[in-house]
């Protein structure tokens, strides 16, 4: 119970960066040619236009593997309160989350661009958390 209480801050940023990317990779792969579609409308008109599928496959990788160090990491502070596989998956959560914004801000969708910077802020505050 200590453990939970003294890492109550990392475990609830742990647990929604496990919800936000493990969801999101899972919907990319349930509904791949409907993101595929959806994507493509959104990147027509930038220079990214013809790399969308390799884009989305990169995207769905980064974020199932930011989904599943996070929840891995949780597992391994929980049972043992190291925070090593934690800083992995909130450091690849941070890179998942700036491949985005950057592709937000290719495509001119700045609505789209501040919802990423809201999750970054407590992403790199996990990092910062995490840091030895």
């Amino acid at each position: 119970m200590e453990n939970l209480l003294n890492n109550a801050s990392v475990i609830l940023i742990l647990l929604f960066l496990i919800i936000t990317f493990l969801q999101s990779g899972i919907d990319k792969v349930i509904d791949w040619k409907g993101n595929l579609d959806w994507l493509q409308g959104h990147f027509t008109g930038t220079p990214l236009k013809h790399l969308v599928p390799y884009l989305l496959g990169t995207i769905l990788f980064t974020e199932l593997a930011a989904g599943t160090l996070s929840a891995v990491g949780l597992l391994q502070l929980l049972a043992t309160g190291e925070q090593t596989i934690a800083l992995y998956g909130a450091i690849v959560s941070c890179i998942a989350l700036l491949m985005l914004l950057f592709g937000q801000r290719i495509a001119k969708d700045y609505e789209g661009a501040k919802t990423i910077a809201i999750y970054f802020i407590p992403t790199i505050f996990l990092v910062f958390l995490l840091q030895p």
